[in-house]
């Protein structure tokens, strides 16, 4: 049987920053994965130029039963930090909204930078490979590998990320692991996912598929400025993506699709300088033609500005921007790009993501109850996670 220092399952993010970390101490280590090729997510991420980190992660920025927990490891591990790593390696890259980062060629340059280093520090990467059995041993933990094949190890890493995206991969297999071993798992749901819409909805905005407009999505104290698409089969676009991450089934949402606007006391003072003006001529200053007219129709509100009352300004004014709406569900982990929930944080130490109770056993990145906002917070906490447990294993 062959026998290594360290086991990591998982070479995505998180997997890949441990391995190298621990390689970096002298380590012997094994990265299993049973895909054919590594960091799938990180090279279709932002469309292909991997939206690696962003400028402004702190605590604030994600979800979890504990929202402590991250605190740790990312001042430990910064977005600096991981920043200060791609530019020694010339890769280069540039700032989007709201302090994303991507790279300027492509995001397998990341990919790349990260095989190359693990494997310079000695660390062997195994693809194609899954582990169908392990098992608790006095010296650490034994593998029964697939295709074929059994390792023993010290110290076992789980790095094989959520359920989001199948087609990539992703299974429930880490938290399969942590039930194995008695650890609590925080219910797992689709997060940073597209939001759907009820059949007599969907006929309604049928003719507004394909509009896109900068918006604010709220729920209850949250809520985010961003843009909105209209679907075939809800909405999407990374308001509504940022918002489902709070959202559960059955509950509302609020959209405000001019924020920032007074409508009533635009459309008043539109009424009182040009009367003649049209409802839907006088929307479609604030909104897109198509919408402007949607909203028009489905209030019944027609005619010149000159013959709507204070009334009816203030309903178009509640359409616009008090438009409450109860989603149907999600498209689910197919299109989510996370997975919410995951490994109790109570199970784990913060500073080493060991489980208390087996300190040998650390779990890393998604597969843990830590989620970002969309825009790089992921991957900050799959660098940050992974470098922490690359100290320690």
């Amino acid at each position: 049987m062959q026998t290594v220092d360290v086991v990591v399952i998982g070479a995505g993010a998180a997997g890949m920053m441990c391995a190298i970390e621990a390689a970096k101490r002298g380590r012997s280590v094994l990265i299993l994965d049973h895909a054919q090729a590594p960091g799938e997510k990180i090279r279709i991420s932002g469309g292909g130029r991997c939206n690696f980190t962003n400028l402004h992660a702190t605590r604030a920025n994600y979800l979890s039963q504990n929202p402590s927990f991250c605190i740790s490891a990312l001042r430990r591990y910064t977005q600096r930090d991981f920043i200060g790593l791609i530019e020694a390696a010339g890769i280069t890259y540039h700032e989007r909204t709201l302090g994303q980062l991507f790279c300027d060629g492509s995001a397998m340059q990341i990919v790349d930078l990260l095989v190359r280093t693990l494997k310079s520090h000695g660390a062997t990467l195994k693809l194609g490979t899954s582990a169908s059995r392990i098992e608790k041993t006095d010296g650490g933990f034994s593998l029964v590998l697939d295709p074929g094949g059994k390792i023993a190890c010290q110290s076992l890493v789980v790095a094989c990320g959520g359920k989001s995206i199948p087609k990539m991969g992703a299974t429930g297999f880490g938290y399969e692991i942590a039930q194995q071993f008695g650890i609590r798992i925080v219910e797992t749901r689709p997060a940073l996912v597209p939001l759907t819409l009820d059949p007599a909805s969907l006929d309604k905005l049928a003719p507004l598929a394909g509009i896109a407009l900068d918006i604010t999505a709220a729920h209850g104290k949250t809520a985010f400025n961003e843009a909105m698409l209209f679907t075939h089969r809800g909405l999407s676009g990374p308001a509504i993506l940022q918002i489902s991450s709070y959202w559960r089934q059955g509950e509302e949402i609020l959209l405000r699709l001019v924020p920032g606007t007074d409508i009533f006391a635009t459309l008043k003072a539109a009424r009182s300088q040009n009367g003649r003006q049209a409802i839907q001529t006088a929307l479609a200053n604030l909104l897109p033609k198509r919408l402007a007219q949607y909203i028009a129709e489905s209030l019944n509100v027609a005619g010149n500005l000159a013959d709507l009352s204070d009334a009816h300004l203030r309903r178009v004014d509640a359409a616009i921007n008090q438009w409450r709406l109860k989603p149907a569900g999600s498209e689910g982990y197919r299109t989510a790009e996370v997975t919410l929930g995951g490994v109790d944080t109570n199970e784990l130490d913060s500073r080493t993501m060991a489980i208390k109770s087996l300190p040998s056993l650390y779990f890393i990145g998604e597969v843990v109850d830590v989620t970002g906002w969309l825009g790089g917070y992921n991957f900050q906490w799959a660098w940050s996670s992974g470098w922490c447990a690359g100290q320690f294993v």
